[in-house]
């Protein structure tokens, strides 16, 4: 799921209780895919007591009693809650993503609900607003995967498309320009399509636009980085983060968020 240090300075850009809440909700995502990337021994049953509560069952743990207090005051609607619990099931079994329509789908399980989920908080002016942040969600976790592949390798994870490994080679240092070009022109057409929803939310517009111009800078370092010819995870240098906020917040001088 998406990275908080690189969404912080959107998140700055929200109002007080709003930005509590997100971050609050993030807590609970984070701390069930922190607990499945660890193989901890209580992941499924963290994920099980979500899914329970999801559909109006008894379930008594932070996460279940952090999600009933936002329930409250935000539309948190099932679906997403549900879709991103598949996801952490998918990483738990540790599945093949045998197709590009494969790790769509699981794209849209651990990034696209998140985007739903954050569409909820925000409001949005137009029935389809939610469906259209879900490709954004989708754009960031496809960068995610870009930018951790050593990482998730050594844990046993492979988020790449069988197909795509078979067609360019299984992507290691050094020998994966061609895939990564595949992948990151993928990546880049969702956030093109994604870019349309942000005018779509009713708050937040300014927070959206710049933590997807930081996300998305990702892909570009990792062009400048020469297409994965290191091992490691891919950074972008700080001086260039402050680069990219000084520019948005030119370019948004006088715009109003609501």
């Amino acid at each position: 799921m998406a990275d908080k240090s690189t969404l912080s300075p959107g998140l700055e850009l929200l109002s007080r209780d709003i930005r509590v809440d997100i971050t609050r909700l993030y807590c609970v995502l984070r701390t069930l895919d922190d607990l499945v990337d660890e193989d901890h021994p209580q992941a499924a049953l963290r994920v099980d007591a979500v899914e329970r509560w999801v559909r109006g069952h008894q379930a008594d743990t932070l996460e279940t009693r952090t999600l009933a207090d936002l329930s409250r005051r935000y539309p948190l609607s099932p679906q997403p809650l549900m879709e991103f619990c598949r996801g952490m099931r998918h990483d738990m079994a540790r599945s093949t993503i045998d197709t590009e329509d494969d790790l769509e789908r699981y794209c849209q399980q651990a990034g696209g609900s998140i985007g739903v989920m954050v569409a909820q908080f925000l409001g949005t002016t137009r029935p389809d607003g939610e469906v259209k942040i879900a490709t954004l969600g989708r754009a960031l976790q496809r960068t995610n995967i870009l930018r951790d592949l050593d990482e998730d390798h050594a844990h046993g994870h492979v988020y790449i498309a069988r197909t795509t490994i078979e067609r360019f080679g299984f992507p290691t240092p050094g020998a994966r320009e061609a895939l990564l070009q595949d992948q990151i022109a993928r990546a880049d057409t969702l956030y093109e399509e994604g870019f349309s929803a942000i005018p779509l939310l009713c708050s937040g517009r300014r927070a959206a636009s710049l933590s997807t111009a930081l996300y998305r800078e990702i892909l570009r370092q990792i062009e400048r980085d020469g297409y994965g010819r290191r091992p490691g995870r891919v950074t972008v240098p700080a001086w260039r983060v402050r680069l990219l906020i000084a520019k948005h917040r030119i370019r948004n001088i006088g715009l109003s968020d609501q």
